[in-house]
């Protein structure tokens, strides 16, 4: 599922840009589509421009009954009647999305099989103290094992003993949910760690879920900015 929201604060009419040829949100739909990991494929948005240039490429689109906040939510929404175990959220934003990463999320829940995980998502090691200090970047920081423990705007771990050599990771804004965790969290109220970094990852560590993260080396292009998609036109082949 792919949510796709045609209002972005940073950058209006972002998903609707083009990249070489073709508006980002269909680059994003047809990188999903062509991993072949998926049983379908579908955006989901509140816009008829979107919707429409989804269907007319011969895509697969839903409209959003409801106005949502986030992502979760409009696929929460999406999803409730599907016979469906596990929903990949990919976000519009990333026409550069590849097979390796988005199986690597899938893998998570094909070992473990107490169902222990409620979702995976992916990080990518970042060095750049630019790109760790920008709060358009959202880091995590993880346990022994790679489970989430937080999410933020603001560098973490803060640097305060520099020689100890901290590890930085960037989050991806890609999901694997299991259904009942995506149900779970359309209905539990936003509480203020989430309002406050307007992260939603943030949600599901609050109410005490499990989020594996799993470390990519594809970094990509997130198109958050003009720039960004500057850098994109630039990078596509």
């Amino acid at each position: 599922m792919i949510p796709a929201r045609y209002a972005a604060s940073r950058f209006p009419a972002k998903l609707m840009q083009d990249l070489q040829g073709k508006p980002v949100i269909l680059r994003t739909y047809e990188a999903a589509v062509n991993t072949n990991l998926f049983d379908d494929v579908f955006v989901v948005t509140d816009s008829d421009v979107i919707f429409n240039v989804i269907v007319e490429a011969g895509g697969k689109a839903m409209m959003s009954v409801k106005e949502h906040e986030c992502g979760s939510d409009r696929i929460a929404e999406a999803v409730e009647a599907m016979d469906v175990d596990i929903i990949v959220n990919v976000q519009g934003d990333e026409p550069f999305t590849e097979k390796e990463s988005l199986a690597s999320v899938l893998d998570v829940f094909d070992n473990d099989p107490t169902k222990e995980i409620d979702l995976a998502s992916l990080m990518v090691k970042i060095t750049d103290w630019e790109e760790i200090s920008n709060p358009n970047t959202v880091k995590v920081i993880v346990d022994n094992k790679n489970f989430a423990l937080y999410f933020s705007r603001s560098p973490i771990p803060y640097p305060r003993a520099k020689e100890v050599g901290s590890v930085y990771y960037k989050h991806k804004g890609i999901y694997a949910f299991r259904k009942r965790a995506l149900m779970d969290f359309q209905r539990l109220p936003m509480l203020a760690l989430e309002a406050t970094e307007k992260i939603e990852a943030i949600r599901y560590l609050e109410y005490g879920k499990k989020l594996k993260m799993v470390e990519t080396t594809v970094s990509g292009i997130e198109i958050d900015t003009p720039e960004d998609l500057e850098r994109a036109i630039k990078a596509w082949k």
